[in-house]
């Protein structure tokens, strides 16, 4: 099966960072990782997208040349590194693949 679990949310100020991290830690490997994000009273949105096999990616136009996302296979690990955070980052960040969701991790940007 596959089971994500997050860590790596928190508190930060703006223009700070943080790195998330999104462990498989189920026996079945998957090829495609998403992180999406949810902020207080608004619709859940995607943020970026990884091809484990290729290393392809993608962003939403509001974290491009901010966040990057990466993948560690030999750990099974997908990481989404933020950097300039800013207040309207703030939300729940979980990773996905398919229909399998893990818990969210908290970021909170504030001074």
């Amino acid at each position: 099966q596959v089971q994500f679990v997050e860590s790596g949310g928190g508190l930060v100020q703006p223009g700070g960072s943080l790195r998330l991290s999104c462990t498989n830690s189920g026996s079945l490997k998957v090829a495609n990782v998403a992180w999406h994000r949810q902020a207080p009273g608004k619709q859940r949105e995607l943020v970026a997208t990884i091809i484990r096999t290729t290393g392809v990616t993608s962003y939403t136009d509001s974290v491009k040349g901010r966040f990057t996302v990466s993948t560690d296979n030999a750990k099974n690990t997908v990481y989404l590194q933020m950097n300039d955070l800013r207040p309207d980052d703030t939300a729940v960040y979980y990773c996905n693949s398919g229909r399998i969701w893990g818990q969210g991790t908290l970021v909170t940007v504030s001074s």
